[in-house]
This record gives structure tokens, C-alpha cells and sequence, in this order.
């Protein structure tokens, strides 16, 4: 799993500041929101402060809001929360960890050290995209959007008691873009400059024609603390604990076992507006285990007390012991309103086997999704076939005016696909032995150059054609197995092989893979996270999530075009062309969705009777109804 845009923004545990709680001499001139975040404060303008910022300028909570709709501002606090961890960002593992950086190249982070952090701005979990006041009290924003000026609350304080100042920001900015985990550097080139105007000021500067989602991007990083970066590199591992600012602070681990946190009970930013009925247990804790099976066997023990289940054979089939059947653990399904995202094998097209399309294609071919759903998946899910699936940016049907008008200059360079219906894998018979797609996948390869030879895939040179593909994780062998069968019976060597996290993390830094399991998913309003995924840039970076390695001119013309809408509807547009063209290319076996979060839980919790539309809410919005929870 990865990393969203909104995921980014909502590592620094999301919390806002309303007009109320400004720094003494500051006042909101004006609150309503500009049609764009980008054209805030024209050349000649007076700089504005606003109380939130949101990609196109459409803010649901004006100034002055009390707190979220989705929380329950009286919640208790108190009580222990623990869950295996389940989803990853940066350079995190979820089977172990060896340092509490996630933030840079090195190791595998521990899960969990987001709340450890305050950051400028937080995003609300039931809008697209907008985030409001944290550290800063408000942004200024002038020069056509390329100068933003966020105020810091001076009550804000790191956990050892020493004031957060602008100084810190700028110490952190430095770190983050000299040696942060490589995707963060590239999302955040186009910001030129950090200064300190001041204690309580920080100034960021951006490059003509950023794009247009940057300064969001920058708002929701962590802050660190200068002090502590000094005596500690920032590109090294470390399990020294961090010192931050945020809801929480590390106070027990053990390497690759388990991570522990406490609620900080002096929490300076307790009481602001966004941050009422969040973060209300005492301890947080995340549990490592080797494998899912034995994690699950902790969960029926006890050993942790809220997990998500993401195999559909583990639900239908293992959810009924004595816990559950007593009312002692409860299970629900929830649904998730989320965009659904990209999940399959991708291919890695920096290997010579991968060049040609027409391969690419045959290889998706021999999955056959019909018998794996209802045979190792219990019909729980649906085919992705969308890069944007379940969003208002997947490509439908013939492609619209406004879509042909981006694709037109290009019509020489791409294939006629393109230009009607947008690819989308055959549905087989369902036997697992669909003879008809077999054979269309061996012609496709012939036409390749390919032949087979006493049973073998071969080129013209007499090379068998190889495939291994890598995971560091046993959950999906079946579905595995099951592809690379009928990958063999067209003379394709294909083998799985499990590995360790570290070489794991290694070997996909490195793009040193033939195929690989990856899901991603992207906010509702895409921005600079389509070249970190899909740049020709982001092909050449080592540690980028472009792990197929998709290097198209015509891909990054279409990105920019994405990044420089002006409007939702262009960026709509922009991305049903760019998925088009993405899905003609044939760089992914895509795999399936389920458009449901399953949970289950140890009957210890209570929630709000409104879960946030584009988040799961829990941890963040649950508080525990054990004996003693409630004290503040």
C-alpha cells in the first residue's frame, strides 16, 4: 500500500484554528474563500489572511467553526487503542520497523509517528482536498499565489516545553528537501524558499507556474524541531525518540514488535476547534507481526484490539470464533466512500522483456479475475480498470470534445485505443481455463517476436522470456500461484519469491523487480502527485512510486495540462484523457477493489454517529468506553 495526496495531508493528524484563537495584533480582514487557492492575492492585491486553503477555493468550515461535523466534540479520553498497521507511507513496512524516521530513504519507519507531529495547516476528512488552520493561525497569501505568509500560534510547544517557532519550519524545510524520502523532494520542488520573518511568520516562495497543489502539500508536512535536527542527521535511521509537538509522543518500543505512544497530556493545540473529540485515547499502540496469519491469531487473543480486514477468504470464513459470537468482538462493514484508486501488478518496463506493449497486454491477458474472485475471493469484489476508479476523473465511453481537444495533437503518437473506448480488461468464462484469451495472449506475443521452443517462451536470440515477481508478504500466493500457472502454460518462466522487509524496501527503491503488487490511490482533486506516479521524471528517480517506470512524453504533456487547470471541470477532463492513455499503455495487471472498509473490533470503543466521508475515522474519532476512560 502507499500514499495518497490526502493521505499526505492528513499525517499531521489534521486539526485546524479558528478566527477566535489569532495571535494577539492579527485579524481577519476577509474569510470567504477566492475561486482558487492559486490566484489568492494578485500581483497589486492586499494580501488576505484566510483561514483555510482548498484546491479550487471551496471551503465547507468558514472561520470561527466550532469543530468538525464528523466528531464528537464531548468525547472521553482515556483508555488504550492498539490495531495492526494498515497502510503505509514513505519508506514504512508493515510486517517491522528499525528506525522512527519515515521521512527520508533510510530503513523502515514505524508506523504510527504522524501523531507524534504538528503541521501547518490540516485537512478536514469530509471535504476534497481543503485543509485549515494548525500551527498557523492563518495564511497570507500575495504575488498571484507564488508568496504565501502562514502566522504561527505562539502557544504552540514541542513536547520538552520549548517554543515552536518559525525557525523550526525553516529547519525543517531544509531537511525535508536535502534529504526527505524522494517523492516528498519531488512534490516539493517548486517551492523555492522558506524564511522567518520574525518567530511567528514563516514565508514560503514558489516557483512561476508551480503546481497548483504545492502549497497544500507544504502545509501538511510535519515540523521538527531545529534543536533536535542539529543533533540528530536527519538522513540517518535512528529508534531514538523524536521530539514533536503533536497529540502524542513515542514512550515505549521494541524493534520489530511493537511501537507504543501516549496522549500528551499538556498538549498545547488540545483545545483548538478542529483537534475537539479527536485523539481521545491515553495510549496508542501499534502491534508487528511476522506474517497475517499469526496476526490474527494476536487479534482472537487479545494481543490488539481493532484490526481491518483486507482478505476476503480471512472474512467470510475465519470471523466466527468465540468472541464474536458472544458479543465480546464486533464486526462491521462500513463503506468507503473513498476513491478506489489503482491496485494490480505493475510491471516494470525499465526490463527489456517489458518493452512492447503487445507483451504487456498478453500478460494481463492470463489473469483471470472471473475464477479468482469467485474461487479465492468469495465474490467480494469488483475489477479495477480505471487508474481514477470509483471518481468522476474515469474515462468513460468515447472520448468527450474537451477530451479529443488534449488528445488530437497527439493522435500520431498514440495508438487508436486512445481515441474510443478506453481499454478495459475481457471478462473471461469464469473456468479458468478460458481458451479464447489464451490464444489471443500467445498471438500477441508472436507478434511480438516471441515463439515457443520445447515449451519454452523465447525472443529471437533463444532468451526465455522470465518474469518474478516480488513481494515481501504471503497473503496473495494463492492469487499468485494461480496467475503464474497460466502464465507457464504460454511457456512464461514466472516465479514468486518472498523477501525480507529490508530487501523488500531496498529492491523497490531500486526498481529491482520484474512485477510487484502495488495500491495507490489519489485525492479527489489530483495535483502534483500525477508526476510523482507517472512522470518521466519520477521513471528516473529512485524511490519514486512510478514503478512501472512509465516514461511518455504524451503522459507528461497530459500532466501538465492536469496541473494548470484553472477549474475542476478542466481537471476532470485532463485526467480522463491522461487514463486513456495510461490504460492503453497497458503498465499494470489491475487487480480489484472492494469499495468497503471491513472491521473488526474488541467491544471496548465507541464512535460518532457520522464517519468522515473520505476517511475511516477511526483511531482519530473513537474513544474507548473502558473502566476509567473520561478523564481529561
Amino acid at each position: 500500500m502507499s500514499l495518497s495526496r490526502r493521505s499526505l495531508l492528513r499525517i499531521g493528524v489534521g486539526a485546524g484554528l479558528a478566527a477566535g484563537l489569532l495571535p494577539p495584533g492579527a485579524a481577519l480582514a476577509e474569510t470567504a474563500a477566492p475561486a482558487s487557492a492559486a490566484e489568492e492575492g494578485g500581483p497589486a492585491a492586499k494580501a488576505v489572511l484566510r483561514h483555510g486553503l482548498s484546491f479550487f477555493g471551496d471551503l465547507k468550515y468558514p472561520a470561527g467553526f466550532a469543530h468538525f461535523d464528523y466528531v464528537n466534540p464531548l468525547a472521553p479520553k482515556g483508555g488504550p487503542f492498539s490495531q495492526m498497521g494498515r497502510t503505509t507511507f514513505y519508506n514504512q513496512s508493515l510486517t517491522t520497523f528499525d528506525t522512527l524516521n519515515p521521512y527520508n530513504q533510510r530503513g523502515n519507519g514505524a508506523q504510527g509517528i504522524e501523531l507524534v507531529y504538528d503541521t501547518l495547516l490540516a485537512a478536514a476528512g469530509d471535504e476534497k482536498s481543503a485543509m485549515y488552520a494548525r500551527l498557523a493561525t492563518g495564511v497570507e497569501i500575495a504575488d498571484g499565489g507564488l508568496t504565501y505568509r502562514f502566522l504561527l500560534d505562539p502557544r504552540a510547544r514541542f513536547h520538552d516545553g520549548t517554543a515552536l517557532t518559525a525557525a523550526d519550519v525553516v529547519a525543517t524545510f531544509a531537511a525535508l528537501k536535502a534529504d526527505g524520502y524522494e517523492t516528498i523532494r519531488m512534490a516539493l520542488r517548486d517551492l523555492t524558499g522558506v524564511e522567518a520573518d520574525g518567530d511567528h511568520v514563516v514565508v514560503m516562495r514558489f516557483k512561476p507556474g508551480r503546481a497548483r497543489d504545492v502549497p497544500l502539500t507544504a502545509a501538511g508536512m510535519p515540523i521538527f524541531s531545529r534543536a533536535y535536527l542539529a543533533r540528530h542527521p536527519f538522513n540517518q535511521s535512528s529508534l531514538e525518540l523524536p521530539l514533536g509537538s503533536g497529540p502524542y509522543k513515542v514512550t515505549r518500543l521494541e524493534q520489530g514488535r511493537f511501537i507504543e505512544y501516549e496522549r500528551v497530556k499538556d498538549y498545547w493545540g488540545a483545545d483548538l476547534p478542529t483537534l475537539k473529540g479527536r485523539f481521545n485515547f491515553d495510549t496508542v499502540r501499534y502491534e508487528y507481526f511476522r506474517d497475517r496469519i499469526a496476526g490474527f491469531e494476536g487479534f482472537k487473543g487479545r494481543a490488539y484490539l481493532f484490526r481491518e480486514e483486507f482478505t476476503a477468504r480471512e472474512w467470510a470464513t475465519q470471523y466466527d470464533f468465540p468472541a464474536v459470537r458472544d458479543g465480546r468482538v464486533k464486526v462491521e462493514t462500513l463503506k468507503d466512500e473513498s476513491f478506489s484508486g489503482v491496485q494490480g501488478w505493475f510491471l516494470n518496463t525499465r526490463r527489456p522483456q517489458f518493452f512492447d506493449l503487445r507483451v504487456r497486454e498478453a500478460i494481463g491477458l492470463l489473469f483471470d479475475f472471473d475464477w479468482t474472485r469467485r474461487n479465492l475471493m468469495y465474490d467480494s469484489y469488483h475489477r479495477t480498470v480505471s487508474f481514477f476508479q470509483n471518481s468522476d476523473m474515469m474515462a468513460e465511453g468515447l472520448p468527450s470534445p474537451a477530451e479529443l481537444k488534449l488528445l488530437d495533437p497527439f493522435r500520431a503518437e498514440l495508438p487508436d485505443e486512445v481515441f474510443g473506448e478506453p481499454y478495459s480488461p475481457p471478462a473471461s468464462d469464469g473456468s479458468g481455463e478460458d481458451r479464447a484469451l489464451r490464444i489471443k495472449a500467445v498471438g500477441l506475443l508472436k507478434d511480438a517476436g516471441y515463439v515457443i521452443r520445447q515449451g519454452k517462451l523465447v525472443n529471437a536470440k533463444g532468451e526465455p522470456f522470465t518474469i518474478e515477481f516480488l513481494d515481501d508478504d504471503g497473503a496473495m500466493e494463492r492469487h499468485h500461484a494461480r496467475f503464474i500457472g497460466h502464465l507457464k502454460k504460454v511457456g512464461i518462466d514466472a516465479t514468486f519469491r518472498i523477501v525480507d522487509a529490508a530487501q523488500f524496501q531496498a529492491r523497490l527503491q531500486k526498481f529491482d523487480f520484474d512485477a510487484v503488487v502495488r495500491r495507490y490511490s489519489f485525492a479527489p482533486y489530483p495535483g502534483d502527485e500525477l508526476r510523482a506516479y507517472f512522470s518521466t521524471e519520477a521513471a528516473r528517480t529512485p524511490g519514486s512510486y512510478n514503478v512501472a517506470g512509465i516514461a511518455d512524453p504524451v503522459v507528461d504533456a497530459l500532466i501538465a495540462q492536469a496541473l494548470a487547470a484553472e477549474d475542476a471541470a478542466a481537471l476532470v477532463t485532463c485526467c480522463r484523457a491522461l487514463d486513456r492513455v495510461l490504460r492503453a499503455g497497458h503498465y499494470w495487471i489491475p487487480q480489484w477493489y472492494s469499495g468497503e472498509n471491513r472491521i473488526a473490533y474488541w467491544n471496548v470503543f465507541d464512535r460518532p454517529a457520522t464517519k468522515p466521508r473520505y476517511e475511516l475515522g477511526v483511531l482519530d474519532t473513537w474513544w474507548s468506553t473502558a473502566p476509567g476512560a473520561g478523564a481529561g
